[in-house]
């Protein structure tokens, strides 16, 4: 969930609310890329979209790491929790997707790990 997190995050310059709010039917694979759509924003009425170019390393991370739709769940949120090695069907929260950064920066051993919010997915992409 990280790892892709981080690549929606950054390549969309997504807020940790529209990343939580992401469904699977947001996401479509067009075999060269992956088109991303942001249904609801915070500051505009209609969807932003996005594309991901690089898809060989990001369909790589989507095919281990990405969460799998439980066929008996009613919810269709992209990102669900992961619990012993099982997808449960309840979403990952808004507080968990704003920890990813600060996850990142630990594991690369970064100073001061705690500055690095939710936001810097929004900041530090292009």
């Amino acid at each position: 969930m990280i790892k892709v997190g981080l690549i929606l995050g950054i390549a969309g310059a997504c807020r940790t609310d529209e990343l939580v709010n992401l469904t699977v039917d947001d996401i479509e694979d067009v075999g060269s890329s992956l088109i991303v759509k942001i249904p609801n924003t915070k500051t505009k009425d209609s969807p932003r979209i996005f594309v991901v170019t690089d898809v060989e390393i990001c369909l790589n991370c989507f095919e281990n790491t990405c969460p799998f739709v439980l066929p008996t769940s009613s919810i269709s949120a992209f990102f669900c929790i992961l619990e012993r090695g099982k997808c449960s069907s309840q979403p990952v929260g808004k507080n968990t997707m704003g920890k990813i950064p600060s996850v990142v920066a630990s594991y690369l051993k970064l100073p001061d790990v705690a500055c690095y919010t939710g936001h810097c997915l929004r900041r530090s992409s292009s």
